[in-house]
């Protein structure tokens, strides 16, 4: 029955999902910022609903202008025009359109304005275009593409990316289990929890504005928690089995013990990214909303669907072999053998030696943590996608035909009351030629120009308003640098704190910088102005959920702190490795560049999260040994030797899952995925088998004290409850 719901669930929901289609809303507004200010006044322009994309071409010799290439790109350019959702081309070779060529005449381009947003158009109708574009190509005529429809079309599937994943964590947990059926078991449940989640993001989108990468996030971490919780809860069955209960039984006990944590740390992951809320920017809550919805959904996966799944299979969820075994010999403790000699010996070496293990653990997380106080935040334009891709090289055109800064320019928009306002403009559009790092001004309504990466700002055009109001004017500012240069966020500082004050002190006119680069300048500035409080939130409810959990004051205290250097250490990698360039090129990022500017508060989250589930594992299993011996060392060593084979198992799944994920070709999706691969990677086989264990021991049985009055007050939250379980037995190879 309860496999029956799924499926009918499944279907209810792709019909639904199919029904209302998704409605992305990709805009990023940043209210009370220079750049949201300028968005604001331009509200009122008219612009069109569509991505505004370009078509560039440059000559090898001669001029765009040249009869031949005129009369053949103006052909190309007609039957763009006519491709559905193609709603105009503004042609270089219309009256009025100098600008959009070059000054050297070798390169021009023509804008595309489609009738939507990127996320919400069929790749086949952008592919149309591509290939129409393209077909006017000849020697010595370069064409190429640009903007987020064509980058949106280029990028890989999210369905290949996932299978991917999903191929590769088959591939572990068939040694993990050494049973296909097994091995299926969290596959399936994941795929269903994760189905079902973003099926849900299409009807959610009418609701709340959604991010057009919400899906890509979603199923980055819904396939990641979910093989992971399906993982602890088919282990503790199997073992549940191999000890000789029934499946029924075995099936209580796992749901019983693994399932509350699944429970627990599921609860922790929602509460981590629901703390993104408290950034307050709506780019943000569009993608932690999907990913808690997608999380909830994979952690019922695992308390509802496996379970049934276990009263189907039985004890075929054995490998042949143990099968065999149980029949012929009894039941047996496999985690007493075998396959944990390894662990069971190096448990016992930190036992030994805590104080060393530990310092050299940490001395470890401290070096790789050391690039992230170079951390610089922005965003990466498409000089950082891999270079034979056609927007790279439009990109590259544009910069050698008009300057670097072509790509990003900056808008000033101003909005004049008076004679002395307009007079006081004009002063400073003059003065704006001889700024260091300006390469050109143009005054009067500007292009409309859109974001190079997943977000779109609110469309920079403008001109004046009805008459009897106050007028908005446009500048256009085209620096000399990169859009994600330094030198660039540099020139938007000075423009903003030297320039505009210096020609509109005594005035009332007020001036914004706005456009894409701008916009992601403050980004990084009003999410890196919410970090402490995000870190505050996230610690703090994390903190009170453990204190609960395991009546202990240092075990939340040693998971704050350790959860901490895993971030720093995550941080360090990403900053090594795309700001230093240190990887880009070898998995075909492009060039180095900054971090983005929204990445912490993602990636902090998410980590935290992640980090707790692996926590919860482990010190749940020593609290179910404290709370039969009331010994610790025995406590700490039987709790990382029989959950260190799972855990490091689970965190090869999510590596794997998150790694397949950078193949996508997106930099931010990138970001995501190597900052989690690191952070999961240093968790497990440093955090969890070393630092924690190595302290833990040091804590002697003031890991497990809480103050009597304290403890009457608080509620009780039991993730492993006390079991018919004996206390495991110590592995001989563990013992002294």
């Amino acid at each position: 029955m309860v496999i029956a719901a799924w499926l009918g669930l499944l279907i209810g929901l792709a019909v639904m999902s199919q029904a209302v289609k998704t409605s992305y809303d990709n805009s990023l507004t940043l209210p009370g910022t220079g750049s949201g200010s300028a968005q604001e006044l331009l509200r009122s322009v008219p612009a069109q609903a569509g991505d505004a994309d370009q078509i560039v071409w440059r000559v090898s010799r001669g001029s765009v202008r040249d009869r031949a290439i005129e009369q053949r790109m103006s052909a190309m350019l007609a039957r763009v025009s006519h491709l559905p959702e193609v709603a105009s081309v503004a042609s270089p070779y219309r009256p009025g359109a100098a600008v959009q060529v070059s000054s050297d005449g070798r390169t021009a381009y023509a804008t595309i304005n489609f009738t939507k947003t990127s996320d919400n158009l069929d790749k086949a109708d952008i592919n149309r275009v591509v290939a129409v574009a393209a077909a006017a190509r000849e020697p010595g005529l370069a064409v190429e593409l640009g903007g987020l429809a064509i980058s949106h079309a280029e990028e890989e599937s999210l369905s290949s990316a996932s299978a991917i994943g999903i191929g590769a964590a088959a591939v572990i947990l068939l040694f993990a289990f050494g049973s296909l059926l097994a091995m299926a078991l969290p596959i399936v449940t994941a795929v269903a929890g994760v189905g079902s989640g973003l099926l849900l993001v299409g009807p959610l989108s009418h609701v709340m504005p959604v991010n057009g990468i919400a899906p890509i996030l979603g199923a980055l971490i819904g396939l990641g928690v979910g093989v992971d919780y399906a993982l602890f809860v088919v282990t503790r069955y199997r073992r549940g089995l191999q000890s000789g209960l029934d499946p029924e039984r075995s099936a209580v006990q796992a749901l019983n013990t693994s399932g509350r944590a699944v429970l627990f740390a599921g609860g922790t992951v929602c509460i981590a990214l629901l703390g993104l809320l408290t950034v307050g920017v709506g780019f943000i809550d569009g993608l932690a909303v999907p990913a808690a919805i997608t999380v909830v959904c994979t952690v019922t996966a695992a308390v509802t669907l496996l379970p049934a799944l276990f009263g189907v299979l039985g004890v075929r969820v054995l490998s042949r072999r143990q099968r065999v075994r149980l029949r012929t010999g009894g039941p047996f403790d496999a985690e007493s053998r075998g396959g944990l000699g390894t662990w069971a010996r190096w448990s016992r070496t930190v036992q030994r030696f805590p104080a060393v293990l530990a310092a050299a653990g940490l001395a470890l997380v401290i070096v790789i943590s050391a690039p992230v106080l170079h951390l610089r935040l922005g965003f990466a334009d498409n000089s950082n996608d891999p270079t034979s891709s056609t927007t790279y090289k439009a990109y590259e055109m544009l910069a050698k035909g008009f300057g670097p800064g072509f790509n990003g320019p900056l808008f000033l928009v101003a909005q004049t009351q008076s004679a002395a306002d307009r007079a006081a403009l004009g002063r400073l559009d003059r003065a704006l030629a001889a700024v260091p790092g300006v390469a050109a001004v143009q005054a009067g309504p500007a292009p409309v120009r859109t974001l190079p990466a997943a977000v779109r700002a609110v469309p920079a055009a403008g001109r004046p308003l009805p008459a009897g109001g106050p007028a908005v004017q446009v500048t256009q500012v085209l620096p000399t640098t990169a859009p994600e240069a330094q030198a660039t966020s540099a020139l938007i500082s000075r423009l903003r704190n030297t320039v505009i004050p210096r020609y509109t002190h005594g005035t009332t006119i007020k001036v914004y910088i706005g456009g894409a680069t701008a916009t992601f300048d403050d980004l990084a500035a009003v999410t890196s102005a919410k970090l402490p409080w995000l870190l505050a939130t996230i610690v703090g409810f994390s903190s009170l959920l453990l204190l609960l959990a395991f009546r202990s004051l240092l075990i939340p205290a040693i998971t704050a702190v350790l959860n901490l250097l895993s971030a720093a250490a995550a941080f360090g990698v990403l900053t090594a490795f795309f700001q230093w360039g240190w990887g880009t090129r070898a998995f075909g990022l492009g060039a180095p560049s900054p971090v983005e500017g929204y990445m912490p508060e993602l990636v902090l989250a998410i980590l935290f999260g992640l980090s707790m589930d692996y926590q919860v594992f482990l010190v749940s299993r020593m609290a179910e040994e404290w709370s039969h011996s009331r010994d610790n060392a025995r406590s700490v060593l039987v709790g990382q030797n029989q959950t260190a084979r799972v855990i490091t198992a689970a965190a090869m799944i999510m590596i794997a899952v998150f790694i397949a994920f950078v193949f996508m070709g997106q930099v931010n999706v990138a970001e995501l995925g190597i900052g989690l691969a690191a952070a999961v990677a240093l968790d497990a086989f440093v955090l969890r088998t070393v630092l924690v264990p190595a302290v833990m021991h040091l804590g002697g049985r003031a890991n497990w004290w809480l103050p009597r009055w304290l403890d009457r007050r608080l509620p009780h939250l039991a993730i492993e409850p006390p079991t018919d379980e004996q206390p495991a037995p110590v592995p001989e190879s563990a013992r002294a």
